[in-house]
């Protein structure tokens, strides 16, 4: 069940949204003239590595570490993909929050979830990159704002019959939120074979999201819902 558009209407143009998307394919642009030998070094020494993140927690190069993973991608695939998701459900958290803090509250999202990461697997020395930690937080975050809301979802039956419906916000986004939890708890068993995919930053983003979001509603007026008659 692939999203493909939030149907509910964007009030304000969403420029940190937009320039988090611009600064995620320029840095991506830049990993290109990379040699690919040369990569997976060049990814150790900018991004966070779990195994090495306790033993220098407090210093700046950590702390530059913990942003920079979040603007580097392993792939095409890896960044159209997250671009994706925060082009669908950015634009509509920072419309209720502002840039300000919606810019704040991402990078708090990314770190959380590079900790998360850390925290289950402590002796992964695999460098993490990726922005669907940060981005997990705001799919969190939308779904306290805008549970009811109506998401476009794409469903490919059999990889040839693709099929498109508008669900709830609830649905879509607790689904992916029961997928990744899965997949995480399954790459706890010892003959678990990893795919590469950070589950845990993604769960830890996406809780993070959901609890700032809802403490920050209690004290904020909440956002004006749309009444669907579909």
């Amino acid at each position: 069940m692939l999203p493909v558009k939030a149907l509910l209407r964007v009030q304000r143009p969403a420029y940190i949204t937009y320039g988090l998307i611009l600064v995620n394919i320029l840095v991506f642009l830049w990993e290109l003239t990379i040699p690919s030998n040369q990569l997976g070094l060049a990814f150790r020494q900018l991004a966070v590595v779990p195994c090495e993140l306790g033993s220098n927690l407090l210093s700046p190069e950590t702390g530059l570490d913990l942003l920079r993973s979040m603007f580097l991608h392993a792939s095409w695939s890896h960044l159209i993909g997250n671009m994706a998701y925060l082009w669908i459900f950015g634009r509509h958290v920072e419309d209720y929050l502002g840039g300000r803090k919606f810019l704040g509250l991402y990078v708090l999202f990314g770190v959380i979830a590079a900790f998360s990461e850390s925290l289950v697997n402590s002796t992964l020395c695999v460098p993490l990159v990726g922005a669907s930690g940060a981005i997990s937080g705001v799919l969190g975050s939308y779904l306290v704002l805008y549970p009811g809301s109506r998401v476009r979802v794409v469903i490919i039956f059999f990889r040839v019959l693709p099929r498109s419906f508008n669900a709830p916000a609830l649905l879509v986004l607790g689904f992916w939120f029961l997928l990744n939890l899965l997949n995480g708890i399954a790459t706890l068993s010892p003959d678990a074979i990893s795919g590469g995919v950070a589950f845990f930053a993604h769960i830890g983003g996406f809780v993070a999201g959901i609890i700032v979001l809802f403490v920050y509603t209690m004290f904020s007026k909440p956002p004006e819902t749309e009444i669907y008659t579909d």
